[in-house]
């Protein structure tokens, strides 16, 4: 498998990549800046730092955002990570224009404490080979704003929805575990906001 990371100037797509091997992706993963690569590959990445509204002009400016546009178009996969996920939708309310591949917006999420920093169980709803394995795992997520996807576009055929939960830290670390204890207090359940 082809996966690579979509290089419109921005994003340590290095570490991206990096994590991407460590986890096991098994594939050949490049980084470009050429649209044509991020056409033709089997998974777009983009990755993202900073505001939305610099990543959809780099997008916009590279002509990655029109090779994203097939893709999504072709229903071909592309995963978002940080403002790479904000930057497929409409708006974000941090502030600044997406592409609009996708409806809806980009929300702040209604939550105690944010950014939400612990560990979730996933719950999956549909056959994602990108999340393979991974159903009823304990996953780490760093994030402050969530998808809230609109009532008039539903979703495309192949995408997945993800919903987490908190388990306890007794469920989820032994007495001795060596996760210091900060990453251990429970977090709240936010897949309901």
């Amino acid at each position: 498998m082809k996966i690579v990371l979509a290089d419109y100037g921005a994003g340590n797509l290095r570490s991206v990549s990096s994590a991407l091997a460590r986890a096991g992706a098994g594939a050949e993963t490049v980084i470009s800046p050429d649209p044509e690569v991020v056409r033709e590959a089997d998974l777009a990445v983009i990755a993202g730092v900073g505001h939305l509204g610099a990543c959809a002009e780099g997008l916009q400016k590279t002509g990655l955002a029109e090779a994203l546009r097939e893709r999504v178009v072709a229903d071909r996969p592309v995963l978002g990570i940080c403002v790479g996920l904000q930057v497929l939708f409409e708006e974000s309310e941090e502030g600044g224009k997406g592409l609009g591949l996708f409806r809806g917006p980009v929300v702040r999420l209604k939550a105690r404490r944010v950014p939400h920093m612990g560990w979730n169980t996933l719950s999956l709803r549909g056959t994602p080979s990108i999340l393979d394995g991974l159903d009823g795992e304990d996953v780490y997520f760093a994030h402050s704003y969530s998808v809230r996807r609109s009532r008039s576009c539903p979703a495309p055929r192949s995408s997945t929805a993800v919903r987490s939960s908190p388990r306890s830290s007794a469920e989820r670390w032994p007495a001795s575990s060596s996760i210091p204890s900060a990453a251990r207090e429970p977090v709240p359940d936010y897949s309901r906001t």
